[in-house]
């Protein structure tokens, strides 16, 4: 150990004169450690929702959508479809119709989104047969059965869904699967029947729109309000027909390898397929969210280093009484040899390690709730209102190197002043009263 260090550590240590500036550089490595633990607790919490929204968003819409120009129905699917395929990186592809209507279950009526998706394909692109929570992935031909919830409307219900004809005769009739939210709304569960209602057929005031009544073969729970809320999900024929595309899909979506590909399949697809083929990636299709989180993330980073800066402060208030109370030991130490860097050192030594003691505090308590968080979900949220039910936590190592430089940064600018002033002390005037 040099002896500048050597000696800002003894004076961080020294309680016979400076007992109270010690206690204030205590303080003010408190500070230091409140004001990392937050930031580590927030980046990781923003890190949390950006994957966990991502996730399931991807979960739903796919890596990449291959869709007309302004929607148009793309009748030449399946040799589009064949090309798609293979396209280098593409794991998975499946043709959808998309569209808004209306589903009835007696006098309930509600808005939704009706998409028709190919039951062999769905799970090559995303994740909506792993999300089933009650009854099945049978969107072809389902018979109504007497429904039964097994508890409260919060728990899981019970498969009442048949696929083989009961003895009262009852017709098969297409299934439907509805999001869990829908389905409250409604009041209808796994075997009961609702009826679609398109708009597509409205060309005039006299002509009605298509009807075509479903079975609720499945309900479905992705987690994000939005979706469990809106989307319900029904095979390409009857999309069809319910939306008069004869022989039509609304686009083909993809899965790749890696979604961070995205950005480049797009272009490959645009100089394979060209106009009018269009291609959204996962980031096109949500850009609005994602590049909120990415600015909310570092507008906390800034805002909550103030904490930190306070902090900062304190250390310049601290430092100028301990040049102040050792003006003879730097006399001496001058009049003996010592340089002004040396002097300096000193003190900036004296303020990195508070600051560097306060830091390593920081992120270990940071650290230790982020896991407790990550491993039992103490903190619920409403997932009506944040998408998630719960604070996601992710914790990634840049986040730290980032908030222990920020750190150390603001406490070495503070330390700055005080150590010019301790280094520019003149040595006589230091010692001439002692």
């Amino acid at each position: 150990m040099n002896y500048e260090l050597f000696i800002a550590n003894r004076y961080l240590r020294s309680k016979r004169r400076t007992g109270f500036i010690s206690l204030i550089t205590y303080i003010s490595a408190g500070g230091i450690m409140i004001g990392v633990a937050a930031l580590v607790i927030v980046m990781s919490v923003m890190n949390g929702f950006e994957s966990e929204v991502r996730d399931r968003i991807i979960g739903q819409d796919a890596h990449l959508k291959v869709t007309l120009f302004h929607e148009e129905p793309m009748r030449d699917w399946r040799a589009s479809e064949g090309k798609l395929k293979n396209l280098r990186h593409v794991t998975g592809t499946s043709p959808y119709i998309q569209g808004k209507g209306m589903l009835r279950r007696g006098r309930a009526i509600e808005g939704a989104i009706i998409k028709g998706i190919d039951e062999a394909t769905v799970g090559q692109v995303g994740e909506l047969p792993d999300e089933i929570v009650a009854g099945s992935l049978s969107l072809r031909a389902v018979y109504p059965v007497k429904p039964v919830y097994s508890d409260s409307l919060t728990g899981r219900l019970k498969d009442s869904l048949s696929t083989t004809p009961p003895e009262t005769g009852a017709k098969p009739m297409p299934g439907i699967v509805l999001g869990r939210q829908l389905s409250f709304r409604l009041g209808v569960a796994v075997g009961d029947c609702v009826i679609a209602v398109s708009p597509s057929s409205l060309a005039g005031m006299l002509s009605a729109p298509k009807l075509k009544r479903f079975v609720v073969s499945g309900v479905f729970e992705t987690g994000i309000y939005e979706y469990d809320d809106a989307f319900s999900f029904i095979s390409i024929e009857s999309a069809q027909e319910l939306f008069d595309l004869p022989d039509a899909v609304t686009g083909i979506e993809l899965k790749l390898d890696d979604l961070e590909r995205a950005e480049l399949v797009k272009k490959m697809i645009e100089q394979d397929l060209g106009y009018p083929y269009y291609a959204r990636t996962w980031f096109d299709m949500h850009r609005t969210l994602f590049h909120w989180m990415k600015l909310e993330k570092w507008l906390y980073l800034i805002l909550l280093s103030l904490i930190i800066l306070v902090a900062a402060f304190n250390i310049v208030s601290s430092q100028i009484m301990m040049v102040l109370e050792k003006k003879r030991e730097i006399g001496i130490l001058k009049a003996i040899g010592a340089t002004r860097r040396e002097i300096m050192r000193i003190f900036l030594y004296e303020g990195l390690i508070v600051g560097g003691v306060g830091t390593l505090f920081g992120l270990i308590i940071g650290w230790a709730l982020c896991w407790a968080q990550q491993t039992y979900k103490f903190f619920s949220l409403p997932g009506d209102v944040y998408l998630l039910n719960y604070f996601p936590v992710r914790m990634q190592a840049t986040d730290f190197i980032i908030i222990s430089i920020v750190s150390l940064v603001l406490t070495l600018l503070a330390t700055v002043y005080p150590a010019s002033r301790a280094g520019t002390l003149d040595p006589v005037e230091a010692i001439r009263y002692e």
